[in-house]
């Protein structure tokens, strides 16, 4: 009951749903064999027991966060239905988790790739490649949000992309990434009679998936940057931080990245503040020398 709620009501992806079983699944093992219970019958102490095991097995913060966050979804779901009357998980507080930086490209880097993408290719694989790199760019969208673009989500400079929990986005492209990929789209038409609706596809004319993604974006990336992050995901970060430095309102970024609060997208001003600080840094060594 409570996974078909998220997946058609929530509407969370495959993914999602599939981590909160998981996290359901051990956690009602816990409560079996430490405490011979029904899910029903559980209150806060079990709840906190179970955190403490999680602890000494060494899950990090960030682990038993998303656990905890899973058990108390399922319980309000339970609450509200009536099928218990008190939410034993509503005193359990979840753990602070570290504010990190996100990885992204230096503008410099981002400078050299941008050049390299505009050069002209002639084999395919390559062609394709380039469009990755570019649209991830060009847009922040995320790896699954790529993959999933339809031929027919592309028009008069605009590409719609459709997030997490099936939200809708239109994304207005740069005039030289649109002549870029109306060259690859006739470039693909050419090499696969049956070409396939999706905008992006492997060597054999077929869907991309996850993994493909990540290979292509990691091996450009590595002759790139010396960043040790190289994930597609690396590019969203780049193309939110290059918005915030160049002036854009945090709420403009937020409906870019497709982000359901201001909260998400506020991480990205930490990026901005160590901009800021290495020019501050920067400018009193160039006085000092003077």
């Amino acid at each position: 009951m409570f996974l078909e709620y998220l997946t058609f009501e929530k509407r969370f992806s495959g993914h999602t749903v599939e981590a909160y079983k998981l996290d359901l699944k051990q956690f009602h093992t816990f409560i079996e064999e430490e405490f011979d219970m029904k899910l029903e019958e559980v209150t806060h102490h079990q709840v906190r027991s179970w955190v403490v095991q999680l602890k000494e097995t060494g899950r990090s913060h960030k682990t038993i966060h998303r656990k905890i966050s899973s058990v108390k979804s399922f319980y309000k779901h339970e609450r509200r239905l009536g099928v218990i009357k008190i939410n034993p998980t509503a005193v359990v507080k979840l753990p602070k988790l570290e504010k990190r930086i996100p990885h992204f490209v230096k503008h410099s880097e981002l400078s050299k790739i941008k050049e390299d993408l505009n050069e002209e290719k002639e084999d395919f694989q390559q062609f394709r490649d380039d469009v990755i790199i570019l649209l991830l760019l060009s847009t922040g969208m995320r790896r699954s949000e790529l993959i999933g673009l339809q031929e027919s989500d592309y028009s008069n400079g605009l590409i719609k992309v459709l997030g997490k929990r099936n939200k809708e986005r239109i994304i207005p492209l740069p005039k030289s990434v649109c002549e870029t990929l109306d060259k690859y789209l006739i470039f693909k038409r050419q090499n696969f009679e049956l070409s396939s609706s999706e905008i992006l596809v492997t060597d054999k004319g077929e869907k991309l998936y996850e993994k493909f993604v990540y290979r292509v974006v990691n091996k450009y990336l590595a002759s790139i940057t010396t960043s040790k992050k190289k994930s597609p995901h690396v590019l969203r970060h780049s193309y939110a931080t290059e918005l915030l430095n160049n002036g854009a309102d945090l709420s403009a970024i937020k409906d870019l990245l497709g982000h359901s609060s201001l909260a998400a997208t506020q991480v990205y001003t930490h990026s901005s503040m160590e901009k800021i600080k290495e020019i501050y840094k920067s400018a009193q060594i160039r006085s000092i020398k003077n």
